[in-house]
């Protein structure tokens, strides 16, 4: 199932069921997003992503960082990452984010896609760090890139496409019941950035 519409109802649940899904499309002009886009490019400390797999250490193309309130932990595909404290950009974007969703955020995964032949494998983001049916605030910035939803038990799927400057909040049980994932394509040559505002407990 593809979902496109001309007219934009922020409100309205993506997801048939078993969680919720809100797409606010763009937040920002497309000039702000522009100047965003290039600041996080030459200001965020981003680092080729790490996993251990099977006991092998792997490398990405893929690039991310991780900011936060304080120094958080957070552990994911079996490799620690510690919190940087936040820049003046991402304090920005954070407080738009918030005020949009009217959620509180108190970290920020951020990822780096050079190109559409980088992408992310179906996953959830369920690690125990993380706060149980919070909500994670995607803000998207550069290239546009379908997104899809597939559901753990019935495998239905549900896919968008995210645009420069746009918004798209997961909450609710949408971690527990759906898969989520960036698929490669060729067709894209330029490069994305993804933020993803979360709340880290404990």
């Amino acid at each position: 199932m593809d979902l496109f519409s001309s007219e934009l109802d922020e409100t309205k649940n993506l997801l048939p069921i078993d969680g919720t899904v809100n797409y606010y499309g763009k937040l920002l002009p497309p000039r702000e997003a522009d100047r965003y886009f290039e600041c996080l490019l030459t200001t965020i400390m981003w680092k080729h992503d790490e996993a251990v797999i099977f006991g092998k250490h792997m490398t990405t193309k893929r690039k991310v960082a991780w900011y936060g309130d304080e120094n958080y932990e957070y552990m994911y595909s079996n490799v620690t990452k510690h919190a940087l404290a936040w820049t003046t950009e991402l304090l920005e974007l954070k407080t738009l984010v918030e005020e949009k969703t009217e959620e509180h955020f108190n970290s920020c995964l951020l990822n780096l896609y050079h190109s559409g032949e980088e992408g992310m494998a179906w996953h959830s983001d369920g690690e125990k760090d993380l706060k149980k049916n919070g909500a994670i605030a995607s803000l998207s910035f550069g290239a546009e890139r379908k997104f899809s939803f597939k559901h753990k038990q019935t495998k239905e799927k549900i896919a968008l496409t995210l645009e420069h400057g746009s918004l798209l909040v997961m909450k609710g049980t949408t971690q527990t019941h759906w898969l989520h994932r960036l698929p490669p394509t060729k067709r894209v040559t330029q490069p994305r950035i993804n933020l993803t505002f979360r709340t880290i407990v404990g």
